[in-house]
């Protein structure tokens, strides 16, 4: 069985053949679209078609983020004069992703795309502050503007559902802090979900599953997702009540993450034994009943040895004991 085929059984809500990892056995290739929200900004500042700017670090390993002080919309009410979306009527998208889609062994990998942030591209616009008082004093003036947003949005995902016939659509929106999400249920159901089910309607009309991000304490939307065809939900912070949510969702939410990284720094886990013992307990936990991606990392720099050893122990254990779990028990 190929990765990709063992993945989709995991997110369909079958026992897949082996745990998967796209770490250790990667599975997934994702399209390139320099039209929407860019990942990374290691070369200098990226200007956006949506006017916004981009900046990276070595700190945040040059993720890309809105360039701190620069806002482009300070009133959510002069939008329409502000917000300028770049013409894309012009594109030969077959030739913009033709050269991607023909370096791909479909048979070894998904095809991925992502998109649908909708939140953070109101951040990006207005600063954090600047959202969330705009989402409190002016919720019309909000959606009209991701409405404008959207079009071209869901634009460029039709386009690469027509040109990529992607199997995976992947939703990123984070929207959550380590201890609660930055608005209520509520909100996220007036704003947000309206917007999130049509990208989530395009996937599931050309028969994409769709994944969703979400860092932080964000369980609270799972009931949401679930509404609007996502089946799996990545990276699954420790904050949220992850046995609960396992065990609560088995089946019919695949989820990638519970893994405390940031106490593997602690001195204790320089024991190998003890290290050792925390990832059986934490496959031992999640691995039950399928829906479970094994994604646990090191933290610690890069180049340290005491580092460097534990993370090859950790791959070492997915495939001792990690990948044929279900084999084996």
């Amino acid at each position: 069985m190929t990765p990709k085929e063992n993945w989709l059984m995991m997110m369909r809500g079958e026992i897949p053949e082996f745990v998967p990892s796209g770490g250790y056995i990667p599975h997934a290739r994702r399209i390139n679209e320099d039209l929407l929200t860019p990942a990374s900004a290691p070369d200098g500042p990226i200007v956006t078609t949506l006017g916004v700017t981009y900046i990276g670090s070595e700190d945040n390993n040059w993720g890309a983020m809105p360039e701190p002080g620069n806002i482009v919309l300070h009133d959510i009410t002069q939008w329409r004069d502000v917000v300028k979306i770049a013409d894309i009527s012009d594109i030969n998208w077959e030739m913009k992703y033709k050269p991607q889609v023909d370096e791909i062994d479909r048979n070894e990998f998904t095809v991925g795309v992502g998109g649908g942030d909708y939140f953070l591209t109101l951040v990006s616009l207005m600063g954090f502050n600047g959202a969330l008082l705009a989402m409190i004093e002016e919720p019309e003036e909000v959606k009209a503007l991701l409405t404008h947003i959207s079009e071209f949005y869901t634009t460029i995902l039709k386009h690469q559902f027509y040109w990529t016939k992607p199997d995976v659509m992947g939703i990123m929106d984070d929207d959550a802090s380590e201890k609660a999400p930055f608005f209520s249920l509520e909100i996220y159901r007036d704003i947000f979900k309206p917007f999130h089910k049509l990208h989530c309607d395009i996937a599931l009309e050309n028969g994409a599953v769709i994944d969703r991000h979400d860092c932080g304490k964000s369980e609270s939307f799972i009931d949401d997702w679930l509404d609007i065809g996502i089946r799996g939900w990545n990276s699954v912070q420790i904050m949220n009540d992850c046995v609960a949510i396992k065990q609560k969702y088995v089946g019919r939410l695949a989820l990638a993450g519970m893994w405390n990284m940031m106490a593997t720094a602690k001195p204790e886990f320089d024991d190998p034994q003890y290290l050792k013992d925390k990832l059986v307990e934490y496959v031992d936990t999640y691995a039950p009943g399928g829906g479970f991606s094994f994604g646990a990392g090191i933290s610690g720099p890069m180049g340290d040895p005491k580092t460097q050893e534990k993370r090859d122990l950790v791959k070492e254990f997915y495939f001792d004991y990690v990948k044929d779990w279900y084999k084996n028990h």
